[in-house]
C-alpha cells in the first residue's frame, strides 16, 4: 500500500536537541529527524513501509483515491479538540459576596466583612440559580465563589436548594462547588453540604509561614484554621470533596519542594503550580509580588520534580498544568480547560453571575471589573442566554479568540491544542485583539508546550514509569468545577479569598 502527502498540511516546530514537533490535522504529534521531515513532505515513498503506515495512522499521510472513512475520522477528531463550548454554558460561577475576613495582597476582588452592599440579593441570587437551567448542557457545575461565600452561607444553602428542587424535573447532571477559607465552616454547613453532595475548594499556598503571610488575617493563622476546616469538611463529607488551590507569588519562588511537600502532607492528590495572576487588585501590588516568566519557570520545574519524585515513591499527586498540557498532546478527547479554548469557553461555556448584579464571561472578566474596566459585561443577571449570547461583548470575544484568524496562531504548531485569550490581552495591554504572541498566556503555553512534547518524546526513548504516568494524568477526569475541578474550570476556579 502506498501513501501521499496529505493534503491538509501538518505543523511543524523545533525542539531544542531532539528534532522537530510535527502536528497533524487531527492532533497527534510526532517527533521527526530533520530527513524524516523532508521525506514526509516530499518523498514519503522513500520512508519504511512500517513508519509510513504509522505516520498515516496518525493523519501525516494519506492514500490514494477517496477515503470517506478516514475523512469523517478526521473531522469527529477535530471536533472532540472543540467539544467544550457546542452546548451552552456547563461551568456557572456565582458569586454571592464580596465580603471576605481576608487582607491578601494579592487578592482580586478583596473586601473586608464589615462592608456593605457587596452581596446579591435574594431575588438575585434566585435569578441566578434559574439561569443556569437555560443551557442545553446536560452537565452542570455550579460554582459558588467571592470572597468568602459562607460568610453568606443564607444565600449558597437558598441557591442550592432552589437548584436542586428545579432539577427534580429537569434531570440535569449538577455538580455543587463552594470555593471558600473554610474559616466560618460550622457543622451545620457541612450537614447541608453533606445533603446536596457540595464538594468544598480551598486555598493553601504552602507550608504555614509562606500562606500566612499571603493570606493575612489579625491571628496570622490563616493556614491553622483552614486545615482545621478541611479536616471538618472531611470528617463530614469525605477526603475526596475537598480540594485545594495554591497560588505563586515571589516569596513562593524559592520553596517549590515545600509548596509540594506541603500538598502531600495533607494528603492533596492535586496541586495547580499557578503563576499570580495580574488581574484586579492584584495588578496593583505586582512591584511588590510579581515576578517575570523566566522567574517562574525554574520554579515550575522544580516543583514538577519533587511532584514526580513523590509519584515514583508511591504518592499518588497530579500536577494540574501538567494533565491540561499532555491531555492536549496525548488524548483525542479534550479535557475542557477554559483557557485553551477556541472559539473562546468565556461566555460560551462559562459564565459569571456576579455580587453586582451582572453577568461577566469568565471570573477574570469580573476581576477586571473591580478597577473599572466594565467593557466585558454582557447584561444585569436574568438576562435571557439567547441575549447574553449575543452582546456585543460576547461576540467581540469570539472573534478575538479564534486561533485560526489570528495571526500568531494561525502557523503555531499547537493552533489546535491552544488558543488566544483575549481577556488577557485586554488586561495586560488594553485591548481584545492585542498580538498574542506577546502575552503572558501566550508565551507561558507556548514553554509548557514545547516543555512537555519534549519530554512525552524523553519517556518514550528512555522512561517507560514516566510515559505511562503521563499517559495517566492526560485523562479526561470527570467534570468536577473549583480547585480538583476537572481542567473543565480549573482555570475559571481563582478562589479569591
Amino acid at each position: 500500500m502506498s501513501y501521499l502527502p496529505v493534503a491538509r498540511p501538518f505543523q511543524v516546530r523545533p525542539l531544542a536537541g531532539q528534532g522537530c514537533l510535527a502536528v497533524s490535522a487531527s492532533g497527534d504529534i510526532e517527533l521527526l529527524s530533520d530527513g524524516e521531515l523532508q521525506l514526509l513532505q516530499h518523498q514519503p515513498e522513500a520512508l519504511p513501509l512500517a513508519r509510513q503506515a504509522e505516520l498515516a495512522a496518525r493523519f501525516f499521510l494519506g492514500r490514494h483515491g477517496p477515503t470517506p472513512g478516514t475523512d469523517r475520522l478526521l473531522r469527529s477528531r477535530i471536533q472532540a479538540k472543540r467539544e467544550l463550548t457546542r452546548h451552552g454554558p456547563s461551568l456557572h460561577i456565582i458569586v454571592p459576596t464580596l465580603q471576605c475576613a481576608h487582607s491578601c495582597r494579592y487578592c482580586q476582588v478583596s473586601r473586608a466583612l464589615d462592608d456593605t452592599g457587596h452581596s446579591l440579593s435574594p431575588t438575585q441570587i434566585d435569578a441566578a440559580s434559574d439561569a443556569i437551567f437555560e443551557s442545553d448542557s446536560p452537565t452542570l457545575t455550579v460554582e459558588y465563589q467571592g470572597g468568602d461565600p459562607l460568610i453568606r452561607f443564607d444565600l449558597v444553602q437558598r441557591s442550592i436548594a432552589r437548584i436542586a428542587a428545579r432539577n427534580r424535573s429537569e434531570g440535569r447532571q449538577i455538580r455543587s462547588v463552594v470555593a471558600s477559607t473554610l474559616h466560618q465552616l460550622d457543622d451545620a454547613m457541612c450537614a447541608f453540604f453533606q445533603a446536596h453532595d457540595v464538594h468544598l475548594s480551598t486555598s493553601v499556598d504552602g507550608p504555614p509561614a509562606l500562606h500566612n503571610a499571603n493570606r493575612t488575617i489579625p491571628g496570622r493563622n490563616a493556614y491553622e484554621r483552614t486545615v482545621e476546616g478541611m479536616a471538618l469538611a472531611r470528617r463530614t463529607l469525605g477526603h475526596d470533596k475537598v480540594s485545594a488551590l495554591m497560588t505563586t507569588t515571589r516569596l513562593s519562588l524559592s520553596q517549590p519542594e515545600a509548596i509540594v511537600d506541603t500538598y502531600v502532607q495533607l494528603g492533596l492528590q492535586d496541586i495547580f503550580l499557578r503563576p499570580l495572576s495580574a488581574y484586579g487588585f492584584a495588578k496593583r501590588n505586582q512591584a511588590h509580588l510579581g515576578y517575570a516568566l523566566d522567574d517562574f519557570k525554574p520554579f515550575y520545574q522544580r516543583a514538577l520534580a519533587r511532584v514526580l519524585h513523590w509519584n515514583r515513591q508511591g504518592v499518588a499527586l497530579r500536577e494540574v498544568h501538567a494533565s491540561i498540557i499532555l491531555n492536549k498532546l496525548l488524548c483525542t478527547f479534550d479535557s475542557g480547560y477554559v483557557d485553551l479554548q477556541s472559539p473562546t469557553a468565556a461566555g460560551r461555556a462559562v459564565v459569571v453571575h456576579n455580587y453586582d448584579g451582572h453577568i461577566y464571561p469568565s471570573d477574570e472578566a469580573r476581576m477586571l471589573a473591580e478597577t473599572g474596566e466594565r467593557s466585558l459585561r454582557l447584561g444585569p443577571i436574568g438576562t435571557p442566554l439567547t441575549t447574553l449570547r449575543q452582546a456585543p461583548a460576547q461576540l467581540a470575544l469570539t472573534h478575538a479568540s479564534e486561533a485560526g484568524h489570528a495571526r500568531d496562531c494561525s502557523a503555531c504548531a499547537y493552533q489546535l491544542f491552544c488558543a488566544p485569550n483575549p481577556v488577557d490581552a485586554l488586561a495586560q495591554h488594553g485591548t481584545l485583539t492585542h498580538p498574542a504572541a506577546q502575552t503572558e498566556h501566550c508565551q507561558r503555553h507556548l514553554w509548557l508546550f514545547d516543555h512537555f512534547a519534549a519530554e512525552i518524546f524523553r519517556a518514550r526513548r528512555e522512561d517507560g514509569w514516566l510515559l505511562d504516568l503521563f499517559h495517566q494524568w492526560a485523562q479526561p477526569r470527570e467534570a468536577a468545577m473549583a480547585g480538583d475541578a476537572g481542567e473543565a474550570t480549573e482555570a475559571a476556579a481563582e478562589v479569591t479569598t
